[in-house]
């Protein structure tokens, strides 16, 4: 007797620091939530998900543009997010995009293809905008309005390692070693998707629905992935635009998050893309004519594309003998002269010279766009040239030419 009870309560007492020994490697392991496999991959693409709505609707919309008006509780939310998982201040991101819409595609662009070529800005586009982060006339130039608080200037900015520490501390005190990579997914989610995808591909694959100045496109169907942003050429066309779909079929998943936030208060919008409005039936142009017109010249250029210069294109190629050069015209005629290459631009020469009825449809196009492209004109001016351009437009004897500007002089005013 005097041997069994010292035995068993060694052996209980044992087994207690085994299973504690147990539960501290299992708090390790596993962290403090221990999720399953599947419970890893939601909060990661949760996570994720945050950092595409801390891009698109705090920086991108809120801040870059001013489209919407994000409650001060959730800028302050997704500033501390965007460090945490990028280390970013709010006032560089903010500058270099300001510069790329400023300059694209031209010489001092950050990070467009044109310039770098398309597999530089795919696969280091992160290096592109660190380099121009780094330059105080860009943070200067571009940067104003952006927060300067004590919190951005004696934490967000005095540091960017220390929020990518706290968070990498966060990740294993939850996950366990499975935080390791779930931090590695954040840190990479803005480099990859925004400063590769939507910078690289998104000005040179994809499909436009606006011949914008530059080469912007639209991406499908990375939505869920990129918080809307795929949209890209949208967005170029329309850039104070809080929403970037403009198709029945596209989507915007940021929009979605920017109307549910509305209907709590929590988002305000400020501007939207404008959409024609059209007498009920052609009017004589006048100033609301011409106002119309400039507020709508995206959709006036996409709708001259559509209704003057592919039907002219189909019918050539019904009455050509030789179709090949026309069978590749439609991007030659379309596309914006200044983003055609040298070769392109020597076919378009060619196919121009070579059929009256497309040169003619062209030259209308330039010369519509010359209407609102002038600086420093009056508005009687502006009447007066918009007015004999489509006296000029109905007298052509091109029945598509003579429609459109029909419909031209029905543009009214988007109603208050």
């Amino acid at each position: 007797m005097s041997l069994e009870a010292p035995v068993r309560f060694s052996y209980s007492g044992a087994r207690f620091a085994f299973q504690g020994v147990f539960r501290l490697m299992s708090d390790y392991l596993f962290g403090l939530l221990d999720l399953p496999l599947w419970g890893l991959v939601a909060v990661t693409f949760v996570m994720v998900q945050v950092s595409m709505m801390a891009v698109t609707l705090y920086l991108h919309r809120d801040q870059a543009h001013r489209a919407i008006d994000l409650h001060p509780a959730l800028r302050h939310f997704f500033r501390l997010w965007i460090w945490l998982t990028s280390g970013m201040e709010t006032r560089e991101w903010v500058a270099v995009h300001r510069k790329h819409h400023a300059l694209c595609e031209r010489e001092g662009d950050p990070h467009s293809p044109v310039v770098f070529g398309l597999q530089k800005v795919l696969w280091e586009g992160a290096e592109l905008y660190r380099v121009e982060a780094a330059k105080s006339e860009t943070l200067e130039k571009y940067g104003r309005g952006c927060p300067d608080d004590w919190v951005e200037r004696n934490i967000y900015g005095r540091s960017s390692v220390a929020g990518l520490a706290i968070m990498a501390v966060i990740d294993l005190l939850l996950f366990g070693v499975a935080g390791i990579t779930i931090w590695a997914v954040q840190m990479l989610t803005m480099p990859f998707f925004a400063a590769g995808v939507i910078n690289g591909l998104g000005h040179a694959k994809g499909y436009r629905n606006f011949e914008s100045d530059d080469a912007s496109t639209n991406l499908v169907p990375w939505g869920l992935f990129v918080g809307g942003e795929e949209l890209h050429n949208n967005h170029h066309a329309f850039p104070t635009s809080a929403k970037f779909s403009m198709r029945a079929w596209e989507f915007d998943i940021g929009w979605l998050y920017i109307s549910v936030l509305k209907s709590v208060g929590l988002c305000k919008v400020r501007r939207v893309a404008p959409q024609p409005h059209f007498a009920d039936e052609p009017r004589s142009v006048d100033i609301e004519t011409v106002s119309a017109v400039l507020q709508n010249r995206m959709h006036v250029l996409r709708d001259y594309s559509r209704q003057v210069m592919l039907p002219v294109l189909r019918r050539e190629l019904r009455n050509a003998e030789n179709h090949e050069l026309l069978r590749r015209a439609r991007k030659l005629l379309i596309r914006r002269p200044q983003l055609l290459d040298d070769k392109a631009r020597a076919k378009l020469a060619r196919l121009l010279e070579q059929n009256a009825a497309l040169r003619t449809v062209h030259e209308y196009r330039q010369q519509l766009q010359a209407v609102w492209e002038q600086a420093n004109v009056s508005n009687d001016k502006l009447v007066r040239q918009l007015r004999e351009w489509c006296n000029r437009a109905e007298a052509s004897g091109i029945k598509a030419l003579q429609e459109f500007s029909a419909n031209l002089r029905g543009y009214i005013p988007q109603p208050a």
